[in-house]
């Protein structure tokens, strides 16, 4: 097994740097901000329009995709790549965060997750070599291991005990993928809560097993922008320095910008695609709704300097016309604007390294 992480060039006044992640679909230049297409497909966008938006690489979700349309029939289509038209790289992520969302239908033991479907309630068992599984047949060029998303706010009691699980889980995950000998990224997923000391523990213990990748898992869970921006400057530095540095579900502006200046290479966020079904769009520094009376006749685009199809073609009064008159498309064009705005403002900030 091969995997490349190249470091091309590193910033001379931040801990940025720029790379590129060589996977089976292509390669990925970094940093990177991934649109979340949880149930294989980034919500209101074909594919084609998130090549023309600059996507390099989608991340979809394990655990809804295994309950729906199960993962032998995506298997049949030689993976996700075939069954979504989608044929860039792909990143799914283990299903632990959704799984450990249902509190209240779900067990936790060493072994695993026993968790009912928020489908049809059936039962359902993920297992660190299940989820492997899984996504091997989803056939996804980066995968994620099971591990515990603890709650926020949460005691450190809890978090050790939790953590103790998810590194026993994730050593598991690590020994069946080599034993499958193939040539999908497995990335470790760093937890520890807001304890500093635990994720310090963590990092060292998934170092320790040796991963081709680290993510850092847990944020962005109701923390306050304060927490979260000190655990990723505490935490990114711990990583390995020639392996790719993952903060999962970071979006917002500020917070990647935040997140590149300390080291980290990937991102991932619902929250482009989702701020667009309520009408809000990334306007210059700020969000703003376009439901907004000042926009009503309005005939600027979202923003003048933006290159996305929204801004070249459409009015800000068209689109709160079409926000205002629940038309489907204005899902679609402001989803464009938001996943544009975010994948440009990444992009960006990587040529500037």
């Amino acid at each position: 097994m091969s995997f490349k992480f190249e470091i091309i060039k590193k910033s001379s006044s931040t801990k940025a740097r720029r790379g590129k992640i060589h996977t089976n679909h292509g390669v990925i230049e970094t940093p990177v901000f991934m649109p979340v297409g949880t149930q294989a497909t980034v919500k209101s966008l074909t594919p084609d329009m998130l090549v023309a938006l600059g996507a390099e690489i989608i991340l979809s979700n394990t655990y809804h995709l295994y309950l729906r349309p199960g993962e032998d029939l995506i298997k049949k289509f030689n993976g996700l790549h075939d069954f979504m038209a989608w044929d860039k790289p792909i990143l799914t992520d283990s299903g632990g965060y959704q799984v450990f969302s249902l509190s209240k239908l779900r067990k936790i033991t060493e072994e695993g997750v026993t968790f009912k479907s928020h489908i049809d309630g059936r039962k359902h068992t993920f297992t660190p070599k299940s989820v492997i599984d899984t996504q091997l047949a989803l056939n996804s060029d980066i995968m994620m291991p099971l591990d515990i998303c603890s709650a926020y706010p949460s005691t450190e009691k809890n978090i050790r005990k939790e953590l103790d699980i998810t590194h026993q889980w994730e050593a598991k995950a690590k020994d069946y993928w080599e034993k499958k000998h193939n040539n999908h990224w497995l990335f470790a997923i760093v937890q520890g809560g807001m304890y500093k000391h635990l994720r310090e523990k963590s990092a060292k213990t998934l170092i320790d097993i040796d991963f081709p990748g680290y993510a850092i898992g847990g944020l962005s869970v109701g923390e306050p922008t304060d927490i979260l921006e000190d655990l990723i400057a505490h935490t990114t530095p711990l990583l390995p320095e020639n392996k790719p540095r993952y903060v999962m579900g970071l979006g917002l502006p500020e917070n990647l910008e935040f997140a590149i200046n300390q080291g980290a290479d990937m991102f991932d966020c619902v929250i482009p695609t989702r701020l667009a079904r309520h009408g809000q769009v990334f306007l210059e520094g700020e969000r703003k709704n376009i439901s907004r009376s000042e926009f009503k006749t309005d005939s600027k685009p979202l923003l003048d300097s933006c290159t996305c199809y929204t801004c070249k073609h459409f009015s800000r009064a068209y689109l709160r016309h079409l926000y205002q008159a629940k038309e489907l498309l204005s899902c679609s064009l402001l989803s464009i604007h938001n996943t544009h705005y975010l994948v440009n403002l990444v992009r960006n900030i990587r040529h500037a390294i």
